[in-house]
């Protein structure tokens, strides 16, 4: 299995020598994330997640792909963010915060809920639409589609791969909840934040049928095989936005 996830807010910083130095507070419900940075460290961070700054620290902004693809590999990222764009309504940059003093950086996501720490030495972490918050590290971001069946489940078209050695940050709808799998385990996609370990896994309907992918509220699961860590998250947007769109005039 892999290292123990730490998926609870903190309460006070990160001890040294364990990771970037943080803190998440406000958590679980309205979880903002605070990084600390030395110079010459670099926080990567989802467009538009800033909160405030100190000063010193400066902001520049990138296209989200590796520093280290090839020009068609970055050509090639550029059109699957563009695709995630229209389809998820994801930005395809993100934003570099550095100092050359001590300095701290506030980081929030768009929607109400946790932010969960995540130090990966090594290993691979696949993140669904809109989890990703930031990293510091050398962390290599893939963009991955989740196949044909995924463009019926919008929220499981494409996936964003992280591994390396780093820090990393990613966020919830509501609560996060880590599940260790060991064999075949089913996940409703909208309650799907990410998966780790020697997962894989197939994009199909809820159960019973076509009446039941109609009728049952359901939608499309994900059924993952394998072994490993599955994330997910206590609400759903899906859920929310179909609840909110016969309130709206119009």
């Amino acid at each position: 299995m892999q290292p123990q996830a730490h998926i609870e807010p903190s309460t006070a910083p990160t001890p040294t020598g364990l990771g970037t130095p943080h803190e998440i507070t406000h958590g679980p419900s309205f979880a903002m994330l605070r990084v600390d940075l030395q110079p010459g460290v670099t926080v990567v961070a989802e467009a538009g997640a800033m909160v405030a700054r100190s000063e010193q620290v400066s902001m520049e902004v990138k296209m989200n792909a590796s520093p280290s693809a090839s020009f068609f590999a970055k050509l090639k990222a550029f059109f699957i963010a563009l695709i995630r764009k229209l389809i998820g309504g994801e930005t395809f940059f993100v934003n570099h915060f550095q100092s050359s003093q001590p300095g701290s950086v506030w980081l929030a996501p768009t929607m109400a809920g946790q932010i969960a720490y995540r130090r990966l030495h090594g290993e691979k972490l696949t993140l669904s639409t809109g989890a990703y918050l930031a990293h510091v590290g050398a962390l290599e971001m893939k963009m991955k589609f989740g196949g044909l069946k995924s463009l019926l489940a919008k929220e499981g078209a494409f996936f964003l791969e992280l591994g390396g050695e780093g820090d990393l940050w990613f966020n919830s709808y509501g609560g996060v909840h880590a599940i260790d799998v060991d064999g075949s385990y089913l996940v409703d996609n909208g309650h799907l934040v990410g998966f780790e370990g020697n997962l894989t896994f197939t994009i199909k309907g809820g159960g019973g049928g076509l009446m039941g992918l109609v009728a049952s509220g359901e939608g499309m699961v994900c059924e993952f095989t394998g072994q490993g860590r599955v994330y997910i998250q206590s609400r759903n947007l899906g859920s929310l936005v179909g609840w909110l769109t016969p309130l709206l005039p119009g």
